[in-house]
């Protein structure tokens, strides 16, 4: 798979839970850390998405925004 999206974070499946129209997947990536995706719940099954399975999150944003402690 090619894509032009720089932040690509290989990871795992940790947990998938579906809705009538969009689908929760939990993604575990390097260092343990944790993504969560809201995607189509037809696109979940499409894709296969189940907890184990190997995928790629790709992060494609125009706005990040940070956050500090006072």
């Amino acid at each position: 798979m090619k894509l032009s999206a720089r932040n690509q974070l290989p990871g795992t499946v940790k947990a998938v839970t579906e809705g009538q129209v969009m689908t929760e997947v939990v993604v575990e990536v390097a260092g343990g850390n944790e993504i969560v995706a809201a995607i189509t719940a037809e696109s979940a099954r499409r894709l296969g998405l189940a907890p184990g399975r190997r995928v790629v999150a790709v992060v494609k944003s125009t706005e990040v925004m940070i956050g500090v402690d006072d």
